[in-house]
């Protein structure tokens, strides 16, 4: 067995990014921009309105105008004010050649074509968006590197890009096997349970941005893994497979993968729960063999598969790791790295440590967000001891 910080140094060196490709920017949502991106157009792309109101020269605010025209939003027409007049204007209406400045339609009173003007605060050039004031052409819109949130989603939209070169999100394959598990829903008969993995997976990953995603459920039979496997290991950027990898008679995962051709990274790390973890590449595409116990899946999707996915898509995923001081006390065995489903309350800079720790339960999970990572060489913890959390993905802490 290898250590945790050597298995996570193993995934690191043996995955690189995904080569970058053009996608539909509605498509790009959570991708990393592969290349700085310079803008086609002006933005905005002439000179508009940004209140609803009246457009005229600055330099006859003092004077009582004449209104000479409206100006909806969308108007190709080319309108030209001569001194002593103004245009009713509307919000993203180009601005009247000769006019530099809107006022506010609650500062103004309108009588038979007459404006008035009443703002104290007017300034030359208020309440007018000049072309290219956010950017212009040839300039820089966003750089390589950006993660697209829906900010900049909508930015680059307003831009006229339809599309954007980026480090996709990986397609994911997932295999689920024991003939023992049965899909929710369906009555349980002698011997049986429901699973669990794969929908406790999906939503992680859906959590994460992973949009492209196949669950297969595959009998506990060699030929039939092996079968199943290399489909996966064709179609997907990387693979998941639950269950099975221990060392049983019935145990079929790591034998199937190696007949599949996957180069073994790791096997086994010493940690608690997680143990019996498999890590391997086929090509480029990055294997995982996870434990079959619920907890142990999820500790080592977070710790190892977040990282891998971090590698393929050059972004980052999980929060970085906090300190802070531990609520509880308990023993562990020296030589594993332990880690413990946790309460994080960043007002008090600590972390409760939860009840029903053990590899099979989920419930305390569901009550986490974070991992509490207990080193190697410590044998105890003590309640005010300064410990390494690992922050989980976000939810809201309460509900409505």
């Amino acid at each position: 067995m290898i250590s945790h910080n050597q298995a996570k140094a193993i995934v690191r060196g043996q995955i690189t990014a995904l080569a970058a490709r053009r996608v539909p920017l509605a498509q790009a949502l959570g991708c990393v921009l592969a290349q700085d991106i310079a803008s086609p157009v002006d933005l905005p792309p002439f000179d508009q309105a940004a209140m609803d109101g009246y457009a005229f020269r600055y330099e006859d605010a003092g004077k009582e105008l004449r209104v000479v025209d409206i100006v909806p939003a969308g108007s190709a027409e080319r309108l030209v004010l001569e001194q002593g007049q103004a245009a009713r204007i509307f919000t993203g209406a180009p601005i009247p050649e000769n006019a530099d400045t809107v006022i506010m339609q609650e500062y103004t009173r309108e009588l038979e074509g007459q404006l008035q003007l009443a703002d104290p605060n007017l300034v030359q050039g208020g309440n007018v968006r000049f072309k290219g004031s956010e950017v212009r052409w040839g300039e820089r819109l966003l750089p390589g590197g950006t993660v697209l949130n829906p900010a900049a989603i909508g930015f680059l939209a307003s831009a006229g890009m339809a599309e954007v070169t980026v480090f996709p999100m990986p397609k994911v394959a997932m295999l689920v096997t024991g003939d023992e598990l049965q899909p929710p829903g369906k009555p349980l008969i002698a011997g049986q349970v429901y699973e669990a993995n794969s929908y406790a997976l999906q939503a992680a990953l859906q959590q994460l941005g992973i949009r492209e995603l196949e669950v297969r459920h595959v009998a506990d039979h060699p030929e039939q893994l092996v079968s199943r496997l290399s489909e996966a290991l064709e179609k997907a950027d990387l693979v998941l497979l639950t269950g099975g990898i221990s060392v049983g008679e019935r145990d079929y995962v790591k034998r199937a993968i190696e007949r599949c051709g996957v180069t073994e990274g790791f096997y086994k790390v010493r940690q608690k729960p997680g143990k019996p973890l498999y890590f391997g590449v086929k090509g480029h595409r990055p294997v995982f063999g996870l434990p079959g116990n619920p907890a142990s899946v999820l500790v080592c999707f977070y710790q190892y598969v977040v990282l891998a996915l971090e590698q393929l898509t050059r972004r980052r995923m999980l929060p970085e790791p906090v300190w802070a001081t531990v609520t509880g006390e308990g023993k562990k065995r020296p030589g594993l790295t332990y880690f413990l489903k946790g309460r994080y309350m960043p007002r008090e800079g600590a972390a409760q440590v939860l009840m029903a720790q053990e590899s099979f339960r989920l419930s305390s999970f569901a009550g986490s967000n974070c991992l509490i990572c207990l080193p190697e060489s410590a044998e105890e913890y003590r309640n005010g001891e300064e410990i390494e959390v690992q922050l989980l993905p976000r939810w809201d802490e309460k509900s409505i």
